[in-house]
């Protein structure tokens, strides 16, 4: 009875852990997800970008989610792979320390966390002021959990159970590596998994020598998590987790064997304690980024020969990419889906292509540049057509109805995208026509504003591909809060532009139409671009069918 008490304890106590964490990461996500391409692609030695990830890790309370980050930024050309490798490096030990402040003891913080955080959560509608009562509300049930975790044991603490459990991984520490490593990766949190393991130790469940083995596995185990969630993403992609992957591996192989040899033979003396624990895998990690900083450059050619650019498909038509889709080839309904997703992700891009150079035509754009972009448009139509006749022609009698209901919804996305398209083609490079015909500038506080505004759709619009692939319903709340935050910053935006009317701002005067109607295309192609999100918002039940129909039409695009 004692072991299943136990279990059901433990379960319970990993369960809110794992929830903690991510609420933690969700509000500071939600809060500051927009700024965190600037932070990351900014120019910088590798010393700065590891303190860059150290930073970033310690936020976003994970250095797999710094290491998801950067492998996009990388595979979208922004980061050069010695840059990115030296970010995660950073970003693991800035995981080290989160583990070190979480492991105190701050049960007494735990009711001023919860009253503060509830209070801005529940009471307060400013974005940042309710992500910020979602953050404190987050490290409360961190605390919570690491309480329950340690109370969790007191059942079997006197049996035969646990010196049992623990006597084996203590002996057998190559077993304990893997048990970490396992740990790490199915509950993938690196920050959870060690904070298991420390707590442990902290209460004399296991002894140090486990718990080390423990925290090394959990130290590989965690490698592998940018590793298996950066899958299906680009080659280039893909570099940085494996470069990662393959140092952090093999530090921890080697610092295992000799850890284990120098305690059994009294090396390292008697260490003791959870704060030792703790120690160790901050030295493990701050070792690791003074080790491998110096290779971030010469791995940078090693992984490009491992992982190489495919070759083009058709080497004689540069720019024309090849469609997912051959018309009357289906297969089963699963591969088709996966071909129509590969598809509109080549659309997104393409549309993407369309989208990013809008400020830079804006300030000085020629007439055949902005008619290079328009002439970008007739690709995204192409991609509409083909996906209308691939989705028209499926056979209704061999595909089921919910793998016919996905197929259309993925349709219905790939009209928002065209319209996407049209946006910048028939609205935004027409001004931007305008704007450069006339001499026109815009005031220094309406470019900063436009400015983010755009920094915001590039970020939503890397997220609505992660959407589109994963149909991660997380993922796809961020997006819909996003869009909202958006429609914010256009509202915000519209007000300062007026207030610099009534002052005499004489560019706000110049440049108005163009200020106003710029603001109403930037949320138009935005509220397309996150349409992606509803289909999945509606299958987790948090979005009614009404709204996902009138959401999905373009011409009611807010």
């Amino acid at each position: 009875m004692a072991i299943l008490t136990f279990l059901i304890s433990l379960a319970g106590a990993t369960m809110l852990l794992l929830y903690a964490v991510r609420m933690v990461r969700t509000g500071i996500e939600r809060s500051y997800g927009a700024s965190f391409q600037r932070l990351l692609t900014g120019r910088r030695s590798h010393l700065q970008a590891g303190l860059m990830g150290l930073i970033l890790a310690i936020v976003l309370q994970s250095s797999a989610a710094v290491a998801l980050l950067t492998s996009g930024f990388a595979a979208s050309g922004y980061l050069a792979f010695p840059t990115g490798l030296a970010i995660v490096l950073g970003g693991d030990l800035g995981s080290a320390l989160i583990i070190q402040i979480l492991s105190f003891k701050l049960d007494w913080l735990v009711p001023v966390l919860l009253a503060a955080g509830g209070y801005l959560f529940v009471k307060t509608e400013a974005k940042k002021a309710r992500q910020l009562g979602r953050i404190l509300m987050g490290i409360a049930f961190i605390l919570i959990s690491l309480r329950f975790l340690r109370e969790a044991m007191d059942p079997i603490r006197d049996s035969a159970f646990l010196p049992a459990v623990a006597g084996y991984l203590a002996r057998d520490y190559v077993t304990a590596f893997l048990v970490g490593g396992a740990l790490a990766f199915v509950m993938h949190s690196s920050v959870a998994a060690i904070l298991m393991c420390v707590t442990l130790v902290q209460i004399g469940a296991i002894p140090f020598a486990a718990g080390l083995s423990l925290v090394l596995g959990a130290n590989f185990g965690s490698a592998f998590i940018p590793v298996w969630l950066s899958r299906g993403m680009d080659l280039k992609a893909r570099r940085i987790p494996y470069a990662n992957l393959a140092l952090r591996g093999t530090l921890a192989v080697l610092c295992l064997f000799g850890a284990n040899l120098a305690l059994r033979q009294g090396l390292l003396g008697d260490p003791q304690g959870g704060q030792m624990l703790v120690n160790a895998h901050l030295a493990f990690n701050a070792s690791l980024l003074v080790l491998a900083l110096p290779l971030c450059t010469p791995l940078g050619g090693v992984f490009a020969r491992l992982f190489p650019d495919p070759a083009p498909a058709v080497a004689d038509q540069p720019g024309q990419p090849v469609s997912a889709l051959e018309q009357g080839n289906y297969g089963s309904a699963a591969q088709a889906v996966s071909n129509l997703k590969r598809e509109l992700l080549r659309m997104s891009d393409q549309v993407n292509a369309m989208f990013r150079p809008v400020l830079e035509l804006y300030q000085s754009g020629s007439k055949e540049r902005i008619k290079a972009v328009q002439a970008m448009d007739d690709e995204v139509n192409a991609c509409l057509s083909g996906i209308r006749r691939y989705v028209a022609a499926i056979p209704e009698e061999v595909f089921g109805k919910e793998q016919l209901k996905t197929a259309r919804g993925l349709m219905e996305y790939a009209i928002r995208l065209e319209t996407a398209g049209d946006v910048v083609a028939r609205r935004l490079m027409v001004l931007a026509g305008d704007l450069n015909k006339k001499d026109l500038r815009f005031s220094k506080d309406g470019w900063l504003e436009i400015t983010r505004m755009h920094e915001a759709i590039l970020a939503n619009m890397q997220l609505a591909s992660n959407v589109l692939i994963s149909d991660d319903l997380e993922s796809a709340r961020l997006l819909s809060l996003e869009k909202t935050e958006l429609k914010r910053m256009e509202h915000d935006s519209r007000k300062r532009h007026l207030k610099r009317l009534q002052n005499g701002t004489g560019e706000s005067f110049d440049t108005s139409d163009i200020h106003l109607e710029t603001l109403r295309a930037l949320r138009e192609f935005n509220s397309h671009i996150a349409a992606v999100a509803y289909p999945v918002l509606y299958q987790n039940g948090q979005l009614l069918e009404t709204r996902l129909i009138n959401e999905m039409r373009p011409e009611d695009a807010d």
